[in-house]
Protein backbone atom coordinates (compact mmCIF):
# COMPACT_ATOMS: atom_id res chain seq x y z
CA UNK A 1 0.00 0.00 0.00
CA UNK A 2 2.87 2.17 0.65
CA UNK A 3 6.19 3.21 -1.24
CA UNK A 4 8.51 1.79 1.58
CA UNK A 5 12.29 3.64 1.35
CA UNK A 6 13.53 1.46 -1.56
CA UNK A 7 16.19 3.89 -2.01
CA UNK A 8 17.08 3.88 1.55
CA UNK A 9 20.69 3.16 1.26
CA UNK A 10 21.43 5.54 -1.46
CA UNK A 11 20.41 8.44 0.23
CA UNK A 12 21.83 7.86 3.75
CA UNK A 13 25.37 7.24 2.34
CA UNK A 14 24.73 10.50 0.17
CA UNK A 15 23.46 12.47 3.62
CA UNK A 16 27.06 11.01 5.01
CA UNK A 17 28.99 12.16 2.62
CA UNK A 18 28.03 15.59 2.64
CA UNK A 19 27.73 15.63 6.05
CA UNK A 20 31.23 14.54 6.47
CA UNK A 21 32.50 17.20 3.86
CA UNK A 22 30.78 19.78 5.44
CA UNK A 23 31.30 19.31 8.58
CA UNK A 24 35.08 19.25 7.91
CA UNK A 25 34.46 22.39 6.54
CA UNK A 26 32.68 24.00 9.51
CA UNK A 27 35.12 22.90 12.12
CA UNK A 28 38.14 24.78 9.78
CA UNK A 29 35.64 28.02 9.45
CA UNK A 30 34.13 27.78 13.20
CA UNK A 31 37.85 27.50 15.14
CA UNK A 32 38.13 30.86 13.59
CA UNK A 33 34.96 32.52 14.68
CA UNK A 34 32.64 33.74 17.28
CA UNK A 35 29.91 35.98 18.56
CA UNK A 36 28.41 38.19 20.60
CA UNK A 37 24.86 38.08 21.98
CA UNK A 38 22.73 40.40 24.17
CA UNK A 39 20.54 38.00 27.12
CA UNK A 40 17.48 39.49 27.96
CA UNK A 41 17.28 36.95 30.79
CA UNK A 42 20.14 38.39 32.54
CA UNK A 43 21.94 41.74 32.77
CA UNK A 44 25.05 40.45 31.85
CA UNK A 45 26.11 40.29 28.49
CA UNK A 46 27.45 36.69 27.70
CA UNK A 47 29.76 36.12 24.75
CA UNK A 48 28.28 33.15 22.85
CA UNK A 49 31.20 31.40 20.74
CA UNK A 50 30.58 29.74 17.47
CA UNK A 51 30.73 26.02 19.02
CA UNK A 52 27.82 26.99 21.65
CA UNK A 53 25.23 28.08 18.99
CA UNK A 54 22.78 25.62 19.80
CA UNK A 55 23.09 25.10 23.85
CA UNK A 56 25.11 27.09 26.81
CA UNK A 57 24.68 26.50 30.61
CA UNK A 58 22.82 23.29 29.61
CA UNK A 59 20.22 24.89 27.84
CA UNK A 60 18.84 25.58 24.52
CA UNK A 61 19.37 29.08 22.43
CA UNK A 62 16.45 30.85 21.62
CA UNK A 63 17.42 34.31 19.79
CA UNK A 64 14.77 36.89 19.53
CA UNK A 65 14.18 39.98 17.60
CA UNK A 66 10.84 42.42 18.03
CA UNK A 67 11.55 43.26 13.94
CA UNK A 68 9.36 41.76 12.21
CA UNK A 69 11.54 42.28 8.33
CA UNK A 70 13.07 40.15 5.78
CA UNK A 71 16.28 41.69 7.19
CA UNK A 72 15.78 40.59 11.06
CA UNK A 73 15.14 37.49 9.57
CA UNK A 74 17.82 36.64 8.12
CA UNK A 75 20.16 38.02 10.61
CA UNK A 76 17.89 35.43 12.91
CA UNK A 77 18.95 32.88 10.38
CA UNK A 78 22.20 33.10 10.16
CA UNK A 79 22.63 32.74 13.67
CA UNK A 80 21.26 29.48 13.67
CA UNK A 81 21.88 27.91 10.00
CA UNK A 82 25.91 26.22 10.25
CA UNK A 83 24.15 22.76 9.77
CA UNK A 84 21.92 23.58 7.06
CA UNK A 85 23.64 23.13 3.31
CA UNK A 86 23.24 20.46 0.03
CA UNK A 87 19.27 21.03 -1.36
CA UNK A 88 17.12 22.87 1.33
CA UNK A 89 13.21 22.20 2.34
CA UNK A 90 11.96 25.65 3.38
CA UNK A 91 8.22 24.46 5.36
CA UNK A 92 5.88 26.99 5.32
CA UNK A 93 1.93 26.93 5.93
CA UNK A 94 0.63 28.40 2.49
CA UNK A 95 -3.08 28.70 3.75
CA UNK A 96 -6.21 29.09 2.13
CA UNK A 97 -7.00 31.62 -0.37
CA UNK A 98 -6.67 35.01 0.48
CA UNK A 99 -5.98 34.25 3.58
CA UNK A 100 -5.34 37.62 6.03
CA UNK A 101 -3.06 36.18 8.61
CA UNK A 102 -0.42 34.08 6.45
CA UNK A 103 3.08 35.14 6.46
CA UNK A 104 4.04 38.25 4.43
CA UNK A 105 5.25 37.33 1.43
CA UNK A 106 8.14 39.31 1.38
CA UNK A 107 10.04 38.11 4.14
CA UNK A 108 9.40 34.70 2.68
CA UNK A 109 11.08 35.55 -0.08
CA UNK A 110 14.02 37.51 1.12
CA UNK A 111 14.78 34.30 3.50
CA UNK A 112 14.15 32.08 0.21
CA UNK A 113 16.01 33.66 -2.49
CA UNK A 114 18.96 33.92 0.46
CA UNK A 115 19.49 30.25 0.93
CA UNK A 116 21.03 28.74 -1.70
CA UNK A 117 19.67 25.58 -3.31
CA UNK A 118 16.17 26.19 -1.78
CA UNK A 119 12.82 26.27 -2.18
CA UNK A 120 9.34 25.73 -0.47
CA UNK A 121 7.47 23.01 0.57
CA UNK A 122 3.99 22.17 1.41
CA UNK A 123 1.22 18.90 1.27
CA UNK A 124 -1.56 18.56 0.40
CA UNK A 125 -4.35 18.76 2.90
CA UNK A 126 -7.02 16.34 4.56
CA UNK A 127 -10.08 18.28 4.74
CA UNK A 128 -11.63 19.28 1.28
CA UNK A 129 -10.72 22.59 1.41
CA UNK A 130 -8.54 25.04 -1.64
CA UNK A 131 -5.51 22.79 -1.23
CA UNK A 132 -7.47 19.62 -0.83
CA UNK A 133 -5.96 18.91 -4.40
CA UNK A 134 -2.56 19.26 -5.82
CA UNK A 135 -4.39 21.48 -8.84
CA UNK A 136 -6.00 23.30 -6.58
CA UNK A 137 -3.06 24.03 -4.33
CA UNK A 138 -1.34 25.27 -7.11
CA UNK A 139 -3.95 27.10 -7.59
CA UNK A 140 -4.31 28.76 -4.19
CA UNK A 141 -0.47 29.54 -4.35
CA UNK A 142 -0.73 31.53 -7.36
CA UNK A 143 -3.75 33.50 -5.40
CA UNK A 144 -1.29 33.95 -2.15
CA UNK A 145 1.73 34.73 -3.53
CA UNK A 146 3.66 31.84 -3.85
CA UNK A 147 4.70 32.10 -7.16
CA UNK A 148 8.31 33.64 -6.66
CA UNK A 149 9.87 30.52 -6.61
CA UNK A 150 9.54 26.48 -7.31
CA UNK A 151 6.98 25.21 -4.59
CA UNK A 152 6.97 21.52 -4.01
CA UNK A 153 3.92 20.26 -3.16
CA UNK A 154 5.87 17.08 -1.38
CA UNK A 155 2.91 14.27 -1.64
CA UNK A 156 2.40 14.82 -5.02
CA UNK A 157 3.51 11.35 -6.05
CA UNK A 158 2.82 9.93 -2.64
CA UNK A 159 4.05 9.06 0.49
CA UNK A 160 6.69 6.97 2.33
CA UNK A 161 6.76 5.37 5.71
CA UNK A 162 8.99 6.80 8.04
CA UNK A 163 10.18 5.33 11.73
CA UNK A 164 9.11 7.15 15.19
CA UNK A 165 11.08 6.10 17.67
CA UNK A 166 9.95 5.65 21.19
CA UNK A 167 6.67 6.18 19.84
CA UNK A 168 3.49 4.94 21.83
CA UNK A 169 1.12 4.84 19.61
CA UNK A 170 2.27 5.51 16.30
CA UNK A 171 6.03 2.99 14.92
CA UNK A 172 6.17 4.48 11.95
CA UNK A 173 4.17 7.59 9.98
CA UNK A 174 3.02 8.09 6.71
CA UNK A 175 5.33 10.93 5.72
CA UNK A 176 5.11 12.92 1.58
CA UNK A 177 7.37 10.85 -0.05
CA UNK A 178 9.21 14.09 -1.68
CA UNK A 179 10.64 15.10 1.75
CA UNK A 180 13.75 12.06 1.21
CA UNK A 181 14.97 14.53 -1.41
CA UNK A 182 16.11 17.34 0.55
CA UNK A 183 19.32 17.28 2.93
CA UNK A 184 18.32 20.09 5.15
CA UNK A 185 15.05 21.43 5.91
CA UNK A 186 13.68 25.36 7.53
CA UNK A 187 10.73 24.90 9.39
CA UNK A 188 9.02 28.81 9.29
CA UNK A 189 6.42 29.20 10.97
CA UNK A 190 3.56 31.92 11.53
CA UNK A 191 2.88 31.08 15.14
CA UNK A 192 -0.81 31.07 15.80
CA UNK A 193 -3.94 29.57 17.20
CA UNK A 194 -5.31 26.65 15.97
CA UNK A 195 -8.48 24.71 16.58
CA UNK A 196 -7.48 21.13 17.36
CA UNK A 197 -4.09 22.04 18.44
CA UNK A 198 -4.87 25.36 20.50
CA UNK A 199 -1.65 26.47 19.04
CA UNK A 200 0.34 26.08 15.90
CA UNK A 201 4.21 26.41 16.08
CA UNK A 202 7.32 24.66 14.67
CA UNK A 203 6.26 20.82 15.79
CA UNK A 204 2.65 21.34 14.36
CA UNK A 205 3.85 22.99 11.24
CA UNK A 206 5.75 19.29 10.71
CA UNK A 207 3.70 17.27 12.38
CA UNK A 208 0.92 17.90 10.30
CA UNK A 209 2.35 19.95 7.48
CA UNK A 210 4.40 16.79 6.23
CA UNK A 211 2.11 14.37 7.16
CA UNK A 212 0.68 13.54 3.71
CA UNK A 213 -2.79 14.32 2.81
CA UNK A 214 -4.40 11.12 2.33
CA UNK A 215 -2.59 9.00 4.48
CA UNK A 216 -0.55 10.71 6.98
CA UNK A 217 -2.88 13.52 8.26
CA UNK A 218 -5.56 10.41 8.60
CA UNK A 219 -3.38 9.06 10.43
CA UNK A 220 -2.76 11.72 12.59
CA UNK A 221 -6.79 12.82 13.33
CA UNK A 222 -8.36 9.29 13.60
CA UNK A 223 -8.81 5.85 13.39
CA UNK A 224 -12.51 5.55 12.14
CA UNK A 225 -12.90 7.06 8.91
CA UNK A 226 -16.91 7.26 9.70
CA UNK A 227 -15.24 10.24 12.27
CA UNK A 228 -12.21 12.17 10.52
CA UNK A 229 -11.38 14.04 13.81
CA UNK A 230 -11.86 11.26 16.37
CA UNK A 231 -8.36 12.98 18.54
CA UNK A 232 -8.31 15.71 20.22
CA UNK A 233 -7.11 17.29 23.39
CA UNK A 234 -3.71 15.32 24.87
CA UNK A 235 -4.23 12.20 22.32
CA UNK A 236 -4.07 14.14 19.23
CA UNK A 237 -1.23 16.34 20.90
CA UNK A 238 0.76 13.36 21.33
CA UNK A 239 -0.47 11.82 17.85
CA UNK A 240 1.73 15.16 16.18
CA UNK A 241 4.92 15.07 18.54
CA UNK A 242 5.44 11.64 17.28
CA UNK A 243 4.41 12.52 14.06
CA UNK A 244 7.46 15.79 14.26
CA UNK A 245 9.66 13.02 15.39
CA UNK A 246 9.72 11.01 12.34
CA UNK A 247 11.19 14.35 10.46
CA UNK A 248 13.50 15.68 12.94
CA UNK A 249 15.18 12.19 13.02
CA UNK A 250 15.41 11.79 9.99
CA UNK A 251 17.41 15.53 8.96
CA UNK A 252 18.86 15.44 12.54
CA UNK A 253 21.17 17.96 13.31
CA UNK A 254 20.06 19.54 9.97
CA UNK A 255 16.83 21.13 10.30
CA UNK A 256 15.79 24.50 12.19
CA UNK A 257 13.03 26.77 13.27
CA UNK A 258 12.12 29.85 13.02
CA UNK A 259 8.28 30.92 14.48
CA UNK A 260 6.68 34.27 13.41
CA UNK A 261 4.98 35.81 16.50
CA UNK A 262 2.42 38.41 14.51
CA UNK A 263 -1.28 38.53 13.32
CA UNK A 264 -1.79 36.09 15.72
CA UNK A 265 -5.63 34.44 15.36
CA UNK A 266 -7.50 31.43 17.68
CA UNK A 267 -7.81 30.31 14.09
CA UNK A 268 -5.10 28.49 11.75
CA UNK A 269 -4.12 30.00 8.42
CA UNK A 270 -6.29 26.35 7.34
CA UNK A 271 -9.36 28.95 8.36
CA UNK A 272 -8.46 30.97 5.39
CA UNK A 273 -10.84 34.27 5.58
CA UNK A 274 -13.34 32.55 8.36
CA UNK A 275 -10.27 33.06 10.97
CA UNK A 276 -10.91 35.46 13.96
CA UNK A 277 -9.36 38.58 14.00
CA UNK A 278 -6.37 38.67 16.08
CA UNK A 279 -6.32 40.12 19.56
CA UNK A 280 -3.11 39.32 20.79
CA UNK A 281 -0.01 41.90 19.84
CA UNK A 282 2.76 41.06 17.23
CA UNK A 283 5.92 40.34 19.00
CA UNK A 284 8.44 39.24 17.16
CA UNK A 285 11.21 36.48 15.40
CA UNK A 286 12.21 33.47 17.85
CA UNK A 287 14.74 31.44 16.10
CA UNK A 288 16.45 28.19 16.93
CA UNK A 289 17.89 24.62 16.24
CA UNK A 290 16.08 23.32 18.90
CA UNK A 291 12.21 22.38 18.50
CA UNK A 292 11.02 22.39 21.84
CA UNK A 293 12.62 25.66 23.02
CA UNK A 294 11.41 27.58 20.33
CA UNK A 295 7.79 26.46 20.74
CA UNK A 296 8.48 27.03 24.42
CA UNK A 297 9.85 30.30 24.20
CA UNK A 298 7.03 31.49 22.20
CA UNK A 299 4.28 30.10 24.52
CA UNK A 300 6.09 32.23 27.53
CA UNK A 301 6.49 35.05 25.30
CA UNK A 302 2.58 34.90 24.58
CA UNK A 303 1.66 34.19 28.53
CA UNK A 304 3.49 36.99 29.65
CA UNK A 305 1.42 39.47 27.92
CA UNK A 306 -0.99 41.74 29.80
CA UNK A 307 -4.12 39.63 30.40
CA UNK A 308 -6.59 41.58 27.79
CA UNK A 309 -3.67 40.72 25.03
CA UNK A 310 -3.26 37.56 25.37
CA UNK A 311 -6.77 36.40 27.01
CA UNK A 312 -7.73 35.04 23.29
CA UNK A 313 -5.45 32.72 22.82
CA UNK A 314 -4.49 31.73 25.79
CA UNK A 315 -7.89 30.56 26.27
CA UNK A 316 -7.95 28.21 22.87
CA UNK A 317 -3.93 26.81 24.00
CA UNK A 318 -5.47 25.67 27.58
CA UNK A 319 -9.15 24.75 26.41
CA UNK A 320 -7.58 22.34 23.48
CA UNK A 321 -4.83 20.70 26.12
CA UNK A 322 -2.11 22.21 23.63
CA UNK A 323 0.62 22.59 26.29
CA UNK A 324 0.68 18.78 26.11
CA UNK A 325 2.79 19.45 23.41
CA UNK A 326 5.20 21.02 24.70
CA UNK A 327 5.67 18.18 27.76
CA UNK A 328 5.28 15.35 25.51
CA UNK A 329 7.99 16.52 23.13
CA UNK A 330 10.02 16.51 26.50
CA UNK A 331 9.28 13.01 26.86
CA UNK A 332 10.04 12.29 23.70
CA UNK A 333 13.40 13.72 24.30
CA UNK A 334 12.87 15.98 21.05
CA UNK A 335 14.80 19.31 22.51
CA UNK A 336 15.18 21.39 25.65
CA UNK A 337 12.74 23.24 27.01
CA UNK A 338 15.38 25.20 29.53
CA UNK A 339 16.47 28.04 27.21
CA UNK A 340 18.61 31.40 27.22
CA UNK A 341 16.68 33.92 25.43
CA UNK A 342 19.02 36.23 23.13
CA UNK A 343 17.77 39.48 21.60
CA UNK A 344 19.32 40.30 18.49
CA UNK A 345 18.93 44.35 17.54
Amino acid sequence: MFNHLSKKGEFTVKKFLSTLLYTAAATLLFSACGMTANTVSSPVEPTVKSNEKTAVNNKALVYFSKDISPVSLIKLYDKINQDIHGKVAIKIHTGEKNGPNILPREIVMALQQHVPDSNLVETNTFYKGDRYTTAGHRETLKVNGWDFCTVDIMDEEGAVMLPVKGGKHFQEMSIAKNMLNYDSMIVLTHFKGHTMGGFGGSMKNIAIGNADGRIGKAMLHTSDPSNPWEYSQERFMENMAESAKATTDFFGKQIIYINVLRNMSVDCDCAGLAAAPPTTPDIGILASTDILAVDQASIDLVFALPDAAKHDLQERIESRRGLRQLSYMKELSMGNDQYELITIE
